[in-house]
């Protein structure tokens, strides 16, 4: 399975945007999925995942009430609609498959980079103030 990460971009703060993580080579429909960021010099930063069906959702606290995770299994990919955004949500944000729903179980395995087997090539946001 290849993830392609899209959508990213500049945009003033208190704008949006929506990143899409389409997969090729294969079927996501029973992967969970997240997205990560990642800004030069820091580790990379758990933001939001979904389980297969899309029915349990999870939010880093920074997301929560501003980003939305979702996904179309028909079309295999998974989006994140970003609104109200922040300078200090500039950064690559990449998109991952983990290959079982135990991923999402503990916040420590869903928030945890190494819980994934699948990377998107990551899409850069660039917020201006």
């Amino acid at each position: 399975v290849q993830l392609q990460a899209s959508g990213g971009g500049l945009v003033q703060a208190g704008g949006s945007l929506r990143l899409s993580c389409a997969a090729t080579g294969g079927t996501i429909g029973t992967y969970p999925i997240a997205w990560f960021r990642q800004v030069p010099g820091k580790e990379r930063e758990f933001v939001a995942a979904i389980s297969w069906s899309g029915g349990t959702i999870y939010y880093a606290n920074s997301a929560k009430g501003r980003f939305t995770i979702s996904r179309d299994n028909a079309v295999n990919t998974v989006y994140l609609q970003m609104n109200i955004l922040k300078p200090e949500d500039a950064a690559v944000y990449y998109c991952a498959a983990g290959t079982s729903h135990s991923t999402l179980l503990s916040l420590r395995a869903r928030s945890s980079p190494g819980s994934y087997f699948y990377w998107g090539q990551g899409t850069l946001v660039t917020v201006s103030s």
